[in-house]
């Protein structure tokens, strides 16, 4: 079974231009809001705690699909700024930039949120986000020792990601 164009046994990443260590942290949520996973690359400012931050974060990613929902100018049904959405429903965004980070994001149809900030230089992250879903689906779905909805601690997903990310550009 193939997911967002991934293979089957073994994922292979999308072509880089250039090697780099551009990601500071990832944020991995289910549809609930639950923080299934956290990690941190390159962040030298911590200024709350864990579940502080993923609160956070997971209240501006609500905010901003209902943001660009109720903005849509294809849509005549704009619904009340809030109300959830299916994914895949109504208009989108992909990433957003500060001057001192980007942030990428992908909701899979499954309701997986997966968010990566990284260095406000680095390019479309997209694909990227596409083949860290592809890992999860291998390394964690597919894992018949995970429990769904409950945070993931898998150590071959973690090496493979964490090995990914380090060719992000």
């Amino acid at each position: 079974m193939q997911f967002f164009g991934g293979s089957d046994v073994s994922p292979s990443p999308p072509a880089t231009t250039a090697a780099g260590h551009n990601a500071n942290m990832m944020y991995m949520f289910n549809r609930n809001g639950v923080c299934l996973f956290y990690r941190e690359w390159n962040r030298p400012l911590h200024t709350l705690n864990p579940q502080q931050d993923h609160k956070l974060m997971f209240g501006l990613l609500f905010s901003l699909k209902s943001l660009t929902a109720k903005m849509d100018p294809t849509s005549g049904d704009k619904g009340n700024l809030g109300m959830p959405q299916l994914p895949g429903q109504g208009c989108s965004f992909h990433c957003f930039r500060t001057n001192t980070y980007k942030l990428s994001f992908m909701e899979s149809p499954s309701g997986i949120k997966i968010i990566l900030v990284t260095h406000p230089k680095t390019g479309d992250l997209r694909e990227a986000t596409k083949y860290i879903y592809n890992l999860y689906v291998e390394y964690v779905v597919k894992n018949p020792m995970y429990a769904p909805g409950t945070p993931i601690r898998c150590d071959l997903f973690t090496t493979n990601l964490d090995q990914y990310v380090r060719s992000i550009s």
